[in-house]
């Protein structure tokens, strides 16, 4: 039986015919998935094409620091690239605000996501496949082979996951984050591989994230994190968890420029925090897109990620005439 391409996993749909000749800038095809708002348009030529080329980047090592290993993509996207690619994810991309409720001193606490979020992949214990599908040589109109979606199955038996396994329905890559996802993995060359997509997006330099580690027993030990930054430059902060007093650890800053990419791998998350502040200046009223590629080998990482990255809120796309994400329903 011959192998299937990742592309052939995705239903992919030509857009309507128009009288209008066709630029460039038009995609030329959108991803279908039942768990999906709303297509996904695939990368047009113009970004897909020079995105090829990142597969070569050589990224800056450094390891200076106890239990600190980065790899400094700078930048990973060429500019003109990577202005494209952020308009067109923050334009294409259904994105949320997400609510959530935990406990604080044994009282519930609403936490109130101050950027928009989104997330797709599923963790090792399950995978995307392709369904059973007719025979070909039975159907005239071959696309009708095409047509059925993806479907989650049990990695190891490959039959059809329960309805009931996860708390959220799981969601395919995309072929527009997959796309980047295989060159990435390709320009890192160490054998990270990743199966979770995160996309945040910070409206203005007011949205931020506070000091946290990416240490959650669901990514396994010594997980690799590949962070993306497309759009306004932020400062990216790291600094040791708490060690014996006297230590004389210093604490490491970027400055993310758009198409810049660090990846986080080794130790680094069990003994370093690291954060996005605040901004303000020239380019605190800009937005930022962070791409994160993850990999989780339980299925706690799939709920985890689906709660706090998607949630129970309306879908929210960006208008290009309000100039700003706005609420379009249908919730997931």
């Amino acid at each position: 039986m011959a192998k299937r391409t990742i592309d052939s996993f995705y239903k992919r749909v030509s857009p309507p015919q128009s009288k209008k000749p066709k630029t460039e800038e038009t995609p030329l095809s959108f991803t279908h998935h039942p768990s999906y708002p709303h297509p996904i348009a695939a990368l047009p030529p113009s970004i897909a094409n020079p995105l090829a080329s990142i597969r070569d980047a050589q990224p800056k090592t450094i390891a200076n620091q106890p239990h600190l290993d980065l790899l400094y993509f700078h930048p990973l996207i060429p500019s003109p690239t990577a202005r494209d690619l952020f308009q067109f994810l923050r334009r294409e991309l259904p994105f949320y605000r997400v609510q959530y409720t935990i406990r604080r001193g044994g009282q519930p606490t609403q936490i109130n996501n101050p950027r928009f979020t989104t997330v797709f992949g599923i963790d090792a214990t399950s995978q995307f496949i392709p369904p059973t599908r007719p025979d070909a040589t039975a159907i005239a109109d071959t696309d009708a082979i095409t047509t059925a979606p993806s479907i989650p199955v049990d990695t190891k038996t490959h039959n059809p996951i329960s309805p009931t396994k996860y708390q959220y329905t799981p969601r395919p890559i995309p072929e527009c984050l997959d796309t980047l996802r295989h060159h990435i993995e390709a320009a890192i060359g160490d054998g990270s591989t990743y199966n979770f997509c995160l996309v945040n997006y910070y409206a203005s330099g007011n949205d931020s994230i506070s000091y946290h580690s990416d240490d959650e027993r669901f990514l396994g030990a010594n997980p690799s994190i590949a962070s993306i930054s497309l759009g306004a430059q932020r400062d990216f902060l790291m600094r040791h968890k708490p060690t014996q007093a006297g230590s004389n650890q210093q604490p490491v800053k970027f400055g993310l420029a758009s198409g810049d990419m660090v990846v986080m791998r080794g130790e680094t998350q069990a003994n370093w925090l690291h954060s996005i502040p605040k901004r303000k200046g020239s380019e605190a009223q800009m937005g930022r897109i962070n791409i994160t590629f993850r990999k989780a080998v339980v299925s706690g990482g799939t709920d985890n990620y689906y709660t706090y990255n998607v949630g129970k809120g309306p879908v929210c796309r960006w208008d290009e005439r309000e100039g700003k994400m706005c609420q379009s329903g249908g919730g997931t």
